[in-house]
């Protein structure tokens, strides 16, 4: 059976990657002092992770507020009988959806919404009432916003003959 990309992690790797999701401007220099080895070291160590995808892109964080987004909200969306593609491409194509997740249950669509004003959130879902059911949910706050999950903590789970390479601690019996 194939190894997963987290199968082929080690330590040296989750902490590189932990040290990017932090900054990934963060000079190579840095990155190598964070993660106790060389600048061409881990130079390549990051070149191996976006060859093999798991680095995908290299991006920045926005402060929406500062550029006016006031409101952000979470639409649930259940579309009608016949209305799901309909439904996706009004999604796709409404700027204001940060976010979508296609899920099982009740709804279909889950998504994220950044508005300047409380007065435009009707005109936006009234596009969507003839195609689907809405259901939605002014944020207060974002306690968690893009966290890595935890590498050890997965790892824990795999099989022991998954070949973690020592992203966990193994414990010799006394």
């Amino acid at each position: 059976m194939p190894k997963t990309q987290l199968e082929t992690l080690d330590k040296t790797d989750a902490r590189l990657l932990e040290a990017l999701a932090e900054n990934a401007r963060a000079p190579m220099k840095e990155l190598a002092h964070a993660i106790n080895l060389s600048g061409p070291s881990t130079s390549e160590r990051v070149q191996k992770l976006e060859a093999r995808g798991v680095i995908r892109r290299f991006t920045i964080d926005l402060d929406l507020k500062a550029l006016g987004y006031t409101l952000e909200a979470i639409v649930r969306l259940k579309p009608r009988p016949g209305q799901l593609h309909q439904v996706q491409h009004m999604i796709e194509n409404e700027k204001r959806f940060i976010s979508c997740d296609k899920v099982t249950g009740e709804d279909c669509f889950i998504a994220r919404i950044m508005l300047m004003s409380i007065d435009e959130l009707d005109p936006l879902l009234d596009a969507f009432h003839d195609r689907a059911e809405t259901n939605t949910s002014i944020v207060k706050s974002v306690p968690i916003r893009g966290r890595l999950p935890p590498f050890e903590l997965a790892a824990r789970t795999q099989p022991k003959s998954a070949g973690l390479r020592g992203l966990h601690k193994r414990h010799k019996p006394s």
